[in-house]
């Protein structure tokens, strides 16, 4: 309900608006009313009306003086003047002072109930938009975050012009970036998909917040700037060297950044556990010329594809290792034909040593080099199937495994990394060559069926038969399920389920007993499985056998 102050200096007029007007129906609440403009000011002063209806005519201070004053103490009030019809100067003047509305004299109930009408609506309208005013700025507020990302990120990629950019960097809460120098410097974790893949998204976002709140720590400690995430795995601090002392700053502050980049490492590696490769850019003179420095810090960063994980690494790293062509050494193909023949041959020692060399020769390689080392990998890979292949080697379970593998060579992070993963491949393929070749392929089968036999009682895997026969369990599931046709898990189902079946013809053995003896825990699954093996219940089984 809105709220009305009266001022007239006629009491006729007041008691008639007082007394038969409703403004209730109106939805208007009368609280006060005054005789002449001094006591109205004062009355207004106390009240805070929504609405002021006041005549134009008054002593010592009239309508439009007092309006002047409410306007300036209530700039949201609507404030309506009583007029006589020979006042048209004073209703100029009213007029002048925003009034809402007017109302000649004699006031009409009728036009009064009109002119009010309008008003509240009008005052009902403002209150909407301030509403609406308000709850953009919480939007805004709420949103800010990622609006002052979003911006960080174009002045990394595009670079920004300068025009207006002292307000942009104030309204965004980003005035320390008004500087007159900056250092880029790029953090980048260590083993993504181990850190990031095995949390649960609040846990990765609960990470990002700590990372940077640890590293934003550091910067304001030691020198200014501001981070921000990136992607996943990728931080960026915008660093103003201009920031240090003249002194400071003369002699170098790029040192200055190296010591705030070995306090970021080490206190990650020690809150957080993590390990992360830090780059760093050179110093640029201007907000525009960020992006060079980025790219320098982002490139400096990446050779920790050639130089290894957790490091600090500069374009003193970049300019030591370019030396000529970005790919010195390529593809052969008498290399492909070298590791082929060791492959072929079952040979482990000289397969190592081939793909030693070949890495060795692809690690001094720069620019597009790891994604060219990917590449001889990713081949290599493909010529270990070609010889599964011939020898009848190439299972369901090895074509999901090659899958998988061509995803995990993208994965990399380092060139070591890179031929570790891949000799560890291959030479699950050398051994299963080796084994053929030596025609013992057998003797693993039988080792493999003994250990079953004595251990199946026991919560057995794939990983508990491999390391009782000294192989790995990828060979030892490719090999049995090439040579018997069936895969480790369907014979040892097998095996348990003969066994429940010699257990069953004794009525003294209890169903759950014997559950357990032949290496389940559940009863329920045991039940079932032992009726798809056989066709019949554990029960329907024991009494046919009787």
């Amino acid at each position: 309900m809105k709220t009305l102050v009266i001022v007239d200096d006629e009491p006729s007029v007041v008691n008639g608006l007082r007394t038969y007007v409703d403004w209730a129906a109106q939805g208007i609440k009368l609280i006060g009313t005054a005789d002449d403009g001094d006591t109205g000011l004062e009355l207004i002063r106390e009240l805070k009306p929504d609405i002021v209806l006041t005549d134009v005519q008054m002593p010592s201070m009239d309508g439009i003086r007092m309006a002047a004053e409410v306007r300036a103490l209530l700039p949201e009030a609507k404030i309506v003047f009583i007029s006589g019809h020979n006042d048209a100067d004073y209703l100029k003047s009213a007029l002048q002072m925003h009034a809402a509305d007017y109302i000649f004299k004699p006031v009409s109930r009728k036009e009064l109930s009109v002119v009010m009408g309008k008003v509240t609506a009008a005052l009902d309208a403002e209150t909407q938009e301030r509403k609406r005013i308000k709850e953009m700025q919480v939007k805004l507020t709420q949103s800010m975050p990622l609006l002052r990302e979003k911006f960080l990120l174009s002045v990394i990629s595009d670079g920004i012009h300068t025009a207006h950019i002292q307000d942009k960097l104030e309204f965004l809460g980003l005035p320390q970036l008004a500087a007159d120098s900056y250092i880029l410097m790029v953090i980048l974790l260590d083993d993504v998909p181990q850190v990031l893949d095995t949390r649960s998204e609040q846990d990765r976002q609960l990470l990002s917040y700590t990372v940077l709140n640890i590293i934003q720590e550091l910067i304001d400690k030691q020198m200014r700037g501001v981070t921000f995430e990136k992607e996943p795995g990728e931080y960026v601090g915008i660093l103003l060297a201009g920031s240090l002392q003249p002194q400071e700053f003369s002699e170098a502050p790029e040192n200055d950044l190296l010591v705030l980049a070995e306090s970021v490492r080490s206190n990650l590696r020690q809150w957080l556990k993590l390990s992360v490769t830090i780059g760093v850019g050179e110093r640029v003179e201007r907000l525009p010329e960020i992006p060079s420095s980025y790219k320098q810090a982002r490139d400096a960063a990446d050779q920790k594809w050639y130089l290894g994980k957790n490091r600090i690494l500069t374009m003193d790293n970049i300019a030591s290792g370019e030396s000529g062509e970005n790919l010195r050494y390529r593809y052969e193909p008498e290399w492909g034909e070298r590791v082929w023949s060791a492959l072929k041959s079952g040979d482990r020692g000289r397969l190592q040593a081939e793909l030693g060399e070949i890495f060795s020769l692809l690690g001094q390689n720069r620019g597009q080099g790891a994604r060219y080392a990917q590449n001889v990998s990713l081949h290599l890979i493909l010529q270990s199937g070609q010889v599964l292949l011939e020898l009848g080697g190439m299972t369901e379970e090895w074509e999901k495994r090659e899958t998988a593998a061509w995803k995990q060579v993208m994965r990399q992070e380092t060139m070591q990394e890179l031929l570790e993963y891949t000799e560890s491949y291959l030479l699950q393929a050398c051994d299963f060559v080796a084994m053929k070749r030596s025609g013992k392929a057998s003797e693993v089968i039988e080792r493999v069926r003994q250990l079953i036999g004595e251990r199946y009682p026991e919560n057995l895997t794939v990983a508990d038969i491999a390391a009782g026969v000294y192989l790995s369990p990828t060979y030892v599931r490719l090999l049995f399920k090439q040579e018997t046709g069936e895969t480790l898990f369907e014979y040892l189902t097998k095996v348990r389920i003969e066994q429940a079946k010699k257990l069953l013809r004794d009525p003294q053995n209890k169903f759950y007993e014997i559950c357990y003896a032949v290496g389940y825990s559940d009863p329920s699954h045991f039940s079932k499985l032992f009726k798809k093996m056989t066709g019949t219940t554990p029960s329907a089984y024991r009494e046919q056998s009787l």
